[in-house]
């Protein structure tokens, strides 16, 4: 335990800004990961917290709820907030602000291409029918909605779900779940990506045959053709976004 003259100031009183506990994680971050607070310190008391950097004791318990959640912090009833002793264990996670640039995002799609082109041929050896009539339905949904001038996004999203459902692998579904918005990047960067109105629907439709290719190699069960059509349809995303 940190004595009371040792205790990180977090860079002293914040700022008022949108969102004071944002700003706090940060900080405490910052601490934890430069080694300031060492696996197994006790994080200062909240009113110590409070009077360093000036903000209210629910955003130093927002901030440290948050930090439990990142695995960088754990609490014990009655004894107050430790920094993990294994740090290395802490649970995956991407950043929503870093994840808004280009950069990143050509990242997270370099982590798709690796993980859906297996899943996709996982899916054409596995697939059931029902598994199929689902990705089809998908297929069709996402369909009509790039003809109504949609961005189809969830519509997209939907769509490689169903394909890494048929996986029969329930972690390949997990993973991508946690991605969440991060896997359909047009959403973030369509005012900067996207160009006219007709360009986009150029866009989309070749994405969406793309798609297509991907349902006809699960459908016939071949997995190669589904690997190498997963792998052409992420491949040709993320060299556009590059």
């Amino acid at each position: 335990m940190l004595a009371m003259s040792d205790a990180p100031s977090f860079g002293g009183r914040l700022v008022p800004s949108a969102n004071l506990t944002a700003e706090l994680i940060k900080r405490l971050s910052a601490e934890i990961e430069s080694g300031r607070l060492a696996p197994g310190d006790k994080l200062p008391a909240e009113h110590e917290i409070m009077t360093s950097t000036g903000v209210s004791r629910t955003v130093v318990r927002e901030a440290i709820a948050a930090l439990r959640a990142q695995g960088l912090v754990i609490t014990r009833q009655g004894a107050g907030a430790f920094v993990a002793t294994d740090l290395g264990a802490r649970p995956f996670r991407i950043d929503p602000e870093q994840a808004e640039s280009l950069a990143e995002i050509v990242r997270i799609m370099e982590l798709r291409l690796s993980i859906e082109t297996e899943a996709a041929g996982l899916a054409a050896e596995r697939r059931t029918s029902a598994q199929l009539a689902e990705i089809a339905r998908k297929l069709k949904a996402l369909d009509r909605a790039i003809r109504k001038g949609d961005l189809a996004v969830e519509d997209d999203f939907a769509f490689h779900k169903a394909i890494l459902a048929a996986s029969d692998n329930p972690y390949f579904l997990r993973f991508l779940e946690f991605l969440g918005r991060y896997i359909i990047p047009r959403r973030t960067v369509s005012n900067g990506v996207m160009g006219t109105v007709e360009e986009r629907s150029t866009y989309l439709e070749r994405i969406q045959a793309e798609h297509v290719l991907i349902h006809d190699a699960i459908k016939a069960r071949d997995p190669e053709a589904a690997r190498q059509a997963m792998r052409r349809h992420l491949g040709n995303s993320l060299e556009r976004y590059r």
